[in-house]
C-alpha cells in the first residue's frame, strides 16, 4: 500500500494481491516483476513467495493478501486508488470469492475512485456479470499493441462506470482502434533497462483519436532509461485528461 503514488494518474495504491505471470509482449520489461525481487531480498513479507521462473520471478508468485483487505476503509479522505499496481486481480489464480471480496470493500467505501487495470480482459469479461459493479469502480485494459486490441471488446462487454485503456507500454501503432464506450486512455512509452522505443507518430494518433471519439487522453511520459528520462511533454505540453465523472464524497464511515 502506498498512501501517495508516483503514478501520474492515480493518487494511491493498493494491493490486495501481490504476484503475476507475463502473457503478452508487454509484460516483456515488467516494472512490478523487477521491484518483487527487490521486495524479496529486502525481506518484505508480501513478496517471499517465488513464481514460476518461465513467466514469473523470485517474489513474483500469485499470492492473496487478506490481511490488506480493509486498508481503505482507514483512509478518511477520498482517494483515486490504483487497486493491483503490483497484480492482476483477474489472474486465474485469484479466485472468484477473493475477487467479489475486493468489490465488497469498494462498494463500502464510495468516497473513494477505485482503478483497476488488467490483461485478463477475457476472464474479466466472463465474470463481469457476476459482480456489483458500484459506480466508484473504473475498470481498464492494457493494450500495447495492435494484436491485443481484443480485449477492449472484452472490455466493452463490463457494466463499470468508466471503462479505460492503458496503451503503455506502447510499442506498436494503435490506430483506427474502435474507442466506443470507452472514456479515458493512457498512453506511455517503456522505461527500465532493455526498453523498447516509442513513436511519436503512434502517440499524435491517439491523441487526434481520442479528441474526436470524446475520450479523454493522458499521456504518461516517453520513457527512456527510468520513467521520467524523456519528459511528458508532446507537442509543447502535457496532457492529464481524466473522465468526466464526479469524485466520491460521500460521509466517511469507519
Amino acid at each position: 500500500m502506498a498512501n501517495n503514488s508516483a503514478i501520474e494518474w492515480t493518487e494511491a495504491t493498493w494491493n490486495p494481491t501481490t504476484g503475476c505471470d507475463r502473457i503478452s509482449a508487454g509484460c516483456d520489461n515488467c516494472y512490478a516483476l523487477v521491484l518483487a525481487k527487490r521486495l524479496k531480498a529486502m525481506g518484505s513479507a508480501k513478496y517471499q513467495n517465488d513464481g514460476d521462473p518461465r513467466t514469473s520471478g523470485p517474489g513474483f508468485a500469485v499470492t492473496l493478501h487478506a490481511d490488506a483487505l480493509g486498508i481503505p476503509l482507514r483512509w478518511r479522505d477520498p482517494k483515486l486508488v490504483f487497486v493491483n499496481s503490483m497484480s492482476d486481480l483477474f489472474h486465474a489464480r485469484v479466485p472468484f470469492e477473493y475477487v467479489e471480496k475486493v468489490f465488497e470493500v469498494m462498494a463500502q467505501t464510495p468516497r473513494h475512485t477505485y482503478q483497476i487495470l488488467t490483461k485478463r480482459a477475457a476472464r474479466l469479461a466472463k465474470i463481469a456479470s457476476r459482480l456489483t459493479w458500484p459506480d466508484n469502480v473504473w475498470i481498464g485494459v492494457s493494450v500495447e499493441d495492435i494484436g491485443q486490441a481484443d480485449r477492449i471488446d472484452h472490455l466493452r462487454q463490463v457494466p463499470a462506470a468508466v471503462r479505460f485503456i492503458s496503451a503503455e507500454p506502447l510499442i506498436g501503432p494503435l490506430g483506427g482502434i474502435d474507442l466506443t464506450e470507452i472514456q479515458w486512455l493512457i498512453a506511455g512509452g517503456e522505461s527500465g533497462q532493455g526498453s523498447r522505443p516509442m513513436s511519436s507518430d503512434w502517440v499524435r494518433e491517439l491523441r487526434d483519436q481520442c479528441a474526436s471519439s470524446g475520450t479523454a487522453f493522458f499521456f504518461k511520459q516517453w520513457g527512456g532509461r527510468t520513467p521520467k528520462a524523456g519528459g511528458r511533454e508532446l507537442d509543447g505540453r502535457t496532457w492529464d485528461e481524466m473522465p468526466s465523472v464526479e469524485r466520491r464524497l460521500a460521509a466517511v464511515t469507519v
